[in-house]
């Protein structure tokens, strides 16, 4: 893996606790998050929160 990858690797998966901790604290956040029926919509709804979580680590 380049570092490059690595790097990207790496934010994702801070992004990814990150999103683990709001629904952990805010119960709306976790509903709408549960309401999501496919990967577009968790993307979509978590762009809208702050995060960027849609590329693949490879992608950036």
């Amino acid at each position: 893996m380049a570092e490059s990858d690595l790097i990207n690797f790496l934010k994702k998966i801070e992004q990814l606790n990150k999103i683990s901790e709001l629904i952990k604290k805010d119960p709306f956040k976790k509903k709408e998050l549960s309401d999501c029926s496919n990967h577009e919509e968790v993307i979509n709804l978590t762009s809208k929160w702050g995060f960027e979580i849609g590329k693949r680590w490879g992608e950036y």
